[in-house]
């Protein structure tokens, strides 16, 4: 629990998994806007690049929130 309370790993998961690769775009912004664009063409393997590379983001804003209720 520790881990995923850690501001220093989740700052670096989402500056490294989060945002890999780097060019020519992160591949997490090309994902959203492939899901916001409608997501035509997706399968189910898009869908688990989107949760692998988002999920250090879902922790970062975790982080946030837990630290303004406090």
């Amino acid at each position: 629990m520790k881990t995923i309370n850690n501001w220093r790993i989740v700052i670096l998961l989402c500056l490294t998994l989060g945002l890999a690769p780097f060019f020519p775009e992160p591949h997490i912004i090309g994902k959203v806007r492939w899901l916001t664009g409608g997501a035509v063409g997706m399968t189910a393997a898009d869908y688990f690049d989107v949760l692998l590379h988002g999920f250090p983001f879902i922790l970062l804003i975790r982080l946030i929130i837990l630290k303004l209720k406090k």
